[in-house]
């Protein structure tokens, strides 16, 4: 028996049972899919079913205010996906009269449908011949033919998109997509796979190599790690205090204002920035003129950025910093959010003045 055969067998036998497995209807299935996308099916059913009820039709859906659809995607996040879904179905209402798409290269057109919804949605309800490929694909593929491919990456997707077509039943390709997603969801697990009732552990290379917790390969990749930073742009007799970045942090070699880096930013100072700010200006009194905010992003980084303008109203020591003038501070290489500080405060300086 093949590939596709012991798997529908499997199927029949077993497939969970869900509202939008009951129907053809392409607007309940397309729903579904969009719904599901980045969340958990327990979670999902629930909206659903809150959907179906509320706008029964796709035309419901579409002559809905935003607001409305919006407000019943509540709690489920990601909320791009809410407003491509009603962006998509006053589409279909408008510009295509009601029809729904058909075919993948037609489906895959709508916003919010990738590969895979457009993929689902056309062999479920229309029986092309086009596999859908999820995580859950993926870890069965990658599993019974122990494709070491990361499946985050150009070629692998390519590899798993190619094998699953090759491998999909044309007579009932939607039942073979779905029954994919079933096995990887239930039995072919992420962690703690239940091989010994796996219709495919015969096939399974992984399993019979004892590598299964190995597949599928996926490469990391860098978390964006969020920083918060208070600078003090320290004014004396319109003196500025400054430094020359020389760690291996971002940013280095260019010039600064003192820093503190802290746990989340404030408009107020507190009691850490206080002593900062002491630790340049010593005991003297000064005054905070303007709060700015600023975010920025690199590569791996968000940066969340405080500056603090403070006049110092006596004489301060240098302290292993810089002093330098409004015209030599626009020529020192500064981060970008500290140039788009100095340009703030200076024309306001220079409007004054």
């Amino acid at each position: 028996m093949n590939f596709s055969s012991q798997l529908l067998q499997w199927y029949r036998n077993n497939r969970r049972d869900f509202p939008w497995r009951r129907t053809k209807n392409p607007y309940k299935i397309w729903l579904s899919e969009i719904i599901l996308q980045q969340t958990r099916t327990s979670q999902g059913l629930s909206y659903y079913t809150k959907f179906t009820d509320k706008f029964p039709t796709l035309r419901d859906l579409a002559t809905a205010k935003e607001e409305k659809v919006l407000k019943l995607w509540q709690g489920l996040g990601y909320y791009s996906r809410a407003r491509n879904l009603h962006a998509s179905a006053k589409y279909i209402h408008q510009e295509l009269k009601g029809v729904f798409p058909n075919r993948y290269n037609n489906l895959i057109r709508l916003k919010g449908v990738g590969p895979y919804t457009a993929a689902a949605v056309s062999s479920i309800c229309f029986k092309e011949v086009k596999a859908a490929v999820d995580g859950n694909v993926y870890r069965v593929l990658s599993r019974v033919f122990n494709i070491e491919t990361a499946i985050n990456s150009t070629e692998g997707i390519k590899i798993f998109q190619k094998l699953a077509d090759e491998l999909i039943c044309h007579k009932e390709p939607g039942d073979y997509n779905q029954a994919l997603m079933d096995l990887g969801a239930t039995i072919c697990k992420a962690k703690n796979p239940i091989c010994d009732v796996c219709p495919l552990q015969s096939k399974c290379i992984a399993r019979e190599q004892k590598i299964a917790d190995k597949r599928p390969v996926k490469t990391k990749k860098s978390k964006i790690k969020n920083r918060f930073l208070n600078y003090f742009c320290v004014e004396y007799e319109k003196q500025f205090f400054m430094k020359k970045r020389t760690e291996n942090d971002i940013w280095k070699k260019l010039y600064d204002f003192p820093l503190k880096e802290v746990d989340c930013v404030t408009e107020e100072l507190k009691q850490g920035d206080i002593e900062v700010i002491q630790s340049i200006i010593g005991e003297n009194t000064f005054t905070l003129q303007k709060t700015r905010q600023y975010e920025h992003k690199l590569s791996h980084q968000k940066l969340h950025i405080n500056i603090y303008y403070i006049k110092s109203h006596t004489k301060i020591r240098k302290n292993g910093f810089i002093k330098v003038n409004q015209h030599e501070a626009m020529k020192f290489p500064v981060p970008k959010p500290i140039e788009k500080f100095f340009k703030e405060l200076f024309k306001g300086l220079d409007n004054k003045g």
